[in-house]
C-alpha cells in the first residue's frame, strides 16, 4: 500500500462516520414525534457499512506480495441504510391531537441515550480518520525533506 492510499482510506473512513452521524442526528430529532397509526411513524434508521477491498478501488494496478493480495481493506463504503425493526412505542394518551380512536399515540423506537452513545463513537471515529490524515501528511512532508540536509 503507498502512502497516497491513505488518504483515500481515511477519507472513506471520513464519508460513512459523517453520513453515520447525520442518521443519528436524524433519529434523535424524531425521538418524539407522535402518530395515530404504525405507519406514519418515523423508525429508527442505522447505516449498514462494507469493506472496499484493494483490488476494487485499483483494479488496473497489478500488486504481488503486498496487502491487497491478502484481501486487505481499502476502505469503507455504504452499502445503505435500514429501518430499524424494533417494536414501536404505544402511549395511551387520550387528549393528545394525535391520538387514535382508542386513545393510543404511536412513537419512534428510538433509544436516546443508545443514539447518543452512537453520536459519540462516529464523532470520534471521524476524529481518528482525521488524525491519520494529518500523521500521513506529516509523513510525507518529512519525506520531502530527506534530501534537503
Amino acid at each position: 500500500m503507498s502512502l497516497g492510499n491513505i488518504f483515500d482510506i481515511a477519507g472513506s473512513g471520513m464519508t460513512a462516520q459523517s453520513l453515520r452521524l447525520n442518521t443519528t442526528a436524524s433519529n434523535i430529532a424524531n425521538a418524539e414525534t407522535a402518530s395515530s397509526s404504525t405507519e406514519g411513524t418515523y423508525r429508527a434508521r442505522k447505516p449498514v457499512f462494507a469493506a472496499i477491498q484493494q483490488s476494487m478501488l485499483n483494479p488496473d494496478q497489478q500488486t504481488f506480495g503486498t496487502a491487497a493480495q491478502d484481501g486487505a481493506g481499502a476502505g469503507v463504503r455504504v452499502e445503505g441504510i435500514v429501518e430499524s425493526d424494533a417494536e414501536l412505542q404505544m402511549r395511551y394518551e387520550p387528549n393528545h391531537p394525535a391520538a387514535n380512536e382508542d386513545g393510543y399515540v404511536f412513537y419512534p423506537n428510538v433509544n436516546v441515550v443508545e443514539e447518543m452513545a452512537d453520536m459519540m463513537s462516529s464523532s470520534r471515529s471521524f476524529q481518528m480518520n482525521v488524525d491519520v490524515m494529518n500523521t500521513a501528511k506529516s509523513m510525507m512532508q518529512r519525506i520531502l525533506t530527506l534530501g534537503q540536509q
